[in-house]
């Protein structure tokens, strides 16, 4: 059998430990990320830590450091692929890019045990530890200070709710009052699910704007025959 002829204990004990290490990693990084119920939890995180440090160690007993240095740069496009599904997008919003991060994160750790450099994984660790929760207060911190919207970048919308046979009237209508405040539309969306209205988003160019130019434009809106609402609203671009 190929398994007697190549087995060496020393190397299979070598092996033990590095996938020990990510292992015990890896669970430590996943507890965390369990407890706030993210969508990649305890067992996602130690099935990736566990997977790169198994792919990069074999890789260094079968071709050395060259081989090694192969896997890894394949390692972290497939995790690429693994964190783009944990990604969601809700509308303009975007969830699951820090989930999607530690699991990144969590691959490199795995591919520091499998290489046997145990210091290096215990320290991206931590470190991916700190910035899951040490810097959590900071992140809320900043959330809380009021956005002044003259000097950052938003995601603008004006929505407009017309009943069906006043659609292209007001679609029109909208076109010419954002191009009358000089605003002009990046994107336009049309949604029908209402039985009896359809609402119509636009999306504006700018990453900023005057307030009062908007409501203007929004009061001669609402004035529409047809139209049942009006108003604009503004999200973070990131």
């Amino acid at each position: 059998m190929q398994f007697i002829a190549a087995f060496e204990l020393r190397d299979f004990l070598d092996t033990v430990v590095s996938l020990s290490v990510a292992f015990v990693l890896g669970t430590i990084i996943g507890a965390e990320r369990q407890y706030r119920q993210r969508s990649a939890g305890l067992r996602t995180n130690v099935l990736v830590c566990v997977g790169a440090a198994v792919f990069v160690d074999i890789a260094m007993r079968l071709h050395g450091a060259d081989g090694a240095v192969r896997v890894l740069a394949n390692v972290v496009t497939g995790i690429g692929f693994l964190g783009a599904g944990v990604i969601m997008k809700e509308g303009i919003n975007i969830r699951g890019l820090n989930t999607a991060a530690t699991l990144w994160a969590s691959a490199a750790v795995g591919a520091c045990a499998g290489t046997d450099r145990v210091a290096e994984a215990v320290l991206a660790t931590l470190m991916i530890l700190a910035c899951n929760t040490l810097l959590r207060p900071l992140v809320n911190r900043i959330n809380r200070i009021p956005i002044d919207e003259s000097v950052s970048e938003m995601i603008y919308e004006v929505r407009v709710v017309a009943e069906n046979g006043h659609v292209e009237e007001a679609r029109k209508a909208l076109f010419a009052e954002l191009k009358r405040v000089n605003y002009p539309v990046a994107d336009i969306d049309l949604d029908s699910s209402a039985e009896d209205t359809t609402e119509i988003v636009a999306t504006l160019v700018s990453s900023s704007v005057v307030a009062s130019e908007l409501n203007s434009a929004i009061d001669s809106l609402r004035a529409l025959r047809g139209v049942s609402h009006a108003g604009w609203e503004a999200s973070t671009s990131e």
